[in-house]
């Protein structure tokens, strides 16, 4: 009888060590890092829009194509670039990147006050930034 209980109580730890290990070893790392993937992508995204601001010409277009990560922890995401509170001129525009349950929101830096930046993009393929001057 004294081997049954002691075996019980073993594999009902055991259940119970299987399922923290995943949470705790497995699950939050990989939040972590996808979080802190998503912010450096955020900042990457918003460089790039600040750089094809400053040498857009007065009258025209210009695009660029970028690259960035296909997947982060193995998992697909979303890049959303819009203005937060639309009661404003466009001073808190930001870029979101969300994927997993994971988001991080990064503000899009020098040109949310003079020019509307909107689209959205996965990591898949290739990615375009479109400058018009006419605000097409």
């Amino acid at each position: 009888m004294e081997y049954v209980i002691v075996s019980g109580v073993l594999l009902l730890l055991m259940v119970i060590m299987i399922f923290t290990v995943n949470a705790v070893f497995m699950e939050g790392p990989a939040n972590n890092l996808r979080y802190h993937a998503f912010v450096d992508i955020g900042n990457g995204v918003s460089t790039r829009i600040v750089d094809l601001y400053v040498i857009a010409p007065g009258n025209g277009t210009i695009a660029t194509k970028f690259d960035i990560p296909d997947e982060v922890a193995g998992a697909g995401y979303f890049v959303s670039a819009d203005v937060t509170d639309t009661g404003t001129t466009g001073a808190s525009q930001v870029i979101q990147v969300q994927g997993g349950g994971i988001q991080s929101k990064i503000a899009i830096a020098g040109i949310g006050a003079t020019r509307g930046v909107t689209g959205n993009t996965t990591g898949a393929g290739w990615n375009m930034i479109h400058y018009d001057s006419s605000g097409v």
